[in-house]
């Protein structure tokens, strides 16, 4: 551990949630409870959405790789997470952060990519749908998915790069219970300028414009809705990308409130109980959103179950 001034860091501690006392035990429980609850509904996402002939369309080719995403996601924070909550003092080498914050960059800023590809879809099926078939191709949707997975390659490697060539000397405590961008960023020995400037350029440029880019969507969606003759016809058209819209407040929303407002890392409870929300809460909302609200999905679901029922 690194010790005084001029020491080189050769593991951070993790202090996390270690200040809660009584209360980490029944986190743990609880953490554990959502985790499980969020692979198994993801899980049940892939599997309807490769088994049921109805599920074939590129909106749920798209909501397929995002259920992965979001599975991988989880499994880079959580499982460490639940360590760490029965641990006296959780520490972590510099080689294991270095790790933790590329994948939990790559597969967070992929899911922006996907959620903008799902965007798409919507105002192409609705907006253009007479183009449909040659605008969403397989190949432009293997493209989409491919381009979101890049960008988030491209993000993970840029920070966790530059962060880990800095030095660390000295104060080895990160106030987080993950290895996020910013916590492990300001341990650093030296000025954080720079690093503090691409965390805001990157944010900028992989979830505000796919963000911007959505809403412009809706916006456009929005019109040829409300050119829609009948009541009946306008829900019938609202009803296919709703879900879509409640994932899109939940995942945007905390992203856009952990990393662009201008207390960001500054509140370090407050900066937890955020991250504790985005990474471990919002994944397990999507399942629930995707089959509750969805006929399609909820029909895949009956279906599937009536197959597995017949067998003797």
């Amino acid at each position: 551990m690194g010790g005084g001034n001029g020491t080189a860091v050769t593991e951070f501690v993790l202090l996390g949630f270690s200040g809660s006392g009584s209360l980490r035990v029944p986190l743990f429980w609880g953490v554990l409870c959502v985790y499980l609850v969020t692979l198994l509904g993801n899980a049940l996402i892939i599997l309807l959405t490769l088994a049921d002939a109805g599920l074939r369309s590129p909106m749920y080719f798209f909501l397929r790789h995002f259920s992965m995403a979001e599975i991988l996601y989880t499994a880079t924070i959580v499982p460490r997470m639940l360590a760490d909550l029965l641990s006296p003092c959780p520490t972590i080498p510099p080689a294991s952060c270095f790790t933790q914050l590329y994948f939990f960059a790559l597969f967070g800023i992929a899911e922006c990519g996907l959620l903008t590809a799902m965007a798409c879809d919507r105002y192409v099926a609705i907006c253009r749908p007479l183009h449909y078939a040659t605008l969403m191709s397989q190949r432009a949707c293997a493209g989409m998915v491919g381009a979101s997975y890049l960008m988030g390659v491209v993000t993970g490697t840029t920070h966790s790069i530059f962060i880990f060539t800095m030095p660390f000397r000295g104060a080895n405590t990160i106030h987080h219970f993950l290895c996020d961008i910013l916590p492990v960023l300001r341990l650093a020995s030296g000025s954080t300028f720079w690093g503090e400037v691409g965390n805001l350029a990157v944010t900028i440029a992989f979830i505000l414009t796919p963000f911007s880019l959505i809403v412009a969507s809706y916006a456009c969606i929005l019109v040829t809705i409300l050119g829609v003759a009948t009541p009946k016809g306008r829900h019938k058209v609202f009803s296919t990308c709703s879900s879509h819209l409640f994932v899109v407040i939940l995942f945007f929303g905390t992203g856009t409130v952990a990393y662009m407002r201008p207390w960001a890392g500054s509140s370090k409870d407050g900066d937890q109980i955020l991250a504790l929300f985005y990474t471990v809460v919002t994944p397990m909302f999507n399942p629930f959103i995707y089959t509750l609200r969805n006929k399609e999905v909820t029909g895949a679901m009956r279906r599937l179950m009536k197959r597995y029922l017949r067998r003797p």
